[in-house]
């Protein structure tokens, strides 16, 4: 009886994964064929098929999807994707669901230094290589989890130490504010447009480089899933299973790092989907399990992006809006509802 209770628990949870991922294949694969379909030019379902199963070269329609939507929606899905894992890696760092890249300033801090070296250094962002800004932007990172690791050797609760990160974000933020008044005006409305976060303008170099760094970073993490694994645990169980425990953290912290200082780097800093998107992937799954989970949040943010992206481009258009304010609309009820519901777990 116990045999046959356990294999039905178990064939419930396997079906609910395979569910889960289903949804999030068919929800990436319909945002893919909305995204490269809805614009301001419209474009037959046809056409679009035409150009680019059967290198048909319409002037117009042909340069609008292969070298505006198609590079800018596999970058939102690309980055979302790494956005989410990133936000993922920081809530196993400091244990805390709300901890993410921008609501730590870890964000902010990429953002500083990509402006510092986009005015300072280089001029423009056009005379600017990808793994400059991406390695700008690291560095940015680094900064700014410094900052917030020695906070919180001092600040042993976490809501104090999520204030602290608020407050490094302000900082960054208004350094970042400071340079921009330093920039050629010609320069301006691009470091202003990014610094708000945005898909706009992304080339198929952009791609290339993302897309190599991101897969390479996601293996990483995906490998480590074991040792995530033990450490969700407890430190305890972790060093009983073998593993290092200070070279672990700085692995989480080097991975969730380069995770954002991808996406800073390109679209600018974008709020929200870091801290939304695993813990919504986690409800779905009703499992922790980081084998399950990383895969599965990857899948999630580059939804959430995709989606967020299209509403940015067509909720007012021919306006744009930043992303980050689609995805703050839509993200911070979210977290809303998490802190009323953690609240209630501990009455």
């Amino acid at each position: 009886m116990r045999e046959s209770s356990f294999h039905y628990e178990n064939f419930k949870r396997r079906s609910r994964y395979g569910a889960v991922f289903l949804g999030l294949i068919l929800a990436l694969l319909i945002m893919t064929v909305v995204n490269i379909n809805t614009g301001t030019v419209r474009i037959s379902a046809a056409e679009i098929l035409r150009i680019l199963f059967a290198g048909q070269r319409g002037e117009t329609e042909y340069h609008i999807i292969w070298q505006i939507r198609l590079p800018r929606m596999l970058m939102a899905a690309i980055l979302g994707g790494a956005l989410s894992l990133s936000g993922f890696l920081l809530q196993i760092f400091f244990n805390n669901p709300i901890a993410g890249p921008f609501i730590l300033g870890i964000s902010s801090g990429a953002k500083m230094v990509v402006a510092l070296l986009m005015v300072f250094c280089l001029g423009s962002m056009g005379s600017m290589s990808s793994y400059a800004l991406v390695g700008a932007a690291f560095a940015g990172s680094l900064i700014s989890v410094g900052f917030v690791l020695l906070v919180s050797k001092r600040l042993q609760n976490m809501s104090a130490l999520l204030v602290a990160g608020i407050m490094i974000s302000y900082i960054c933020s208004a350094v970042t504010d400071f340079v921009i008044t330093f920039a050629e005006d010609s320069d301006i409305v691009n470091l202003r447009g990014w610094s708000l976060g945005s898909f706009s303008g992304m080339s198929w170099g952009n791609v290339r480089v993302s897309a190599v760094m991101i897969s390479v970073t996601f293996l990483c993490t995906f490998l480590m899933s074991k040792p995530i694994g033990a450490y969700q645990m407890g430190e305890a169980y972790a060093r009983s299973m073998g593993v290092n425990i200070r070279v672990f953290r700085v692995l989480l912290i080097l991975l969730s790092s380069v995770f954002s200082a991808c996406v800073t780097a390109f679209a600018g800093p974008i709020s929200f989907v870091g801290i939304a998107v695993p813990q919504l992937t986690k409800l779905a799954l009703r499992t922790s399990r980081p084998l399950i989970v990383i895969p599965a949040s990857f899948l999630g943010g580059a939804v959430f992006c995709m989606f967020s992206d299209l509403i940015a481009r067509m909720a007012f258009a021919p306006l744009e809006l930043n992303i980050s304010t689609v995805t703050s609309v839509l993200g911070a009820p979210v977290v809303i509802w998490m802190l009323v519901h953690r609240e209630k777990e501990k009455r």
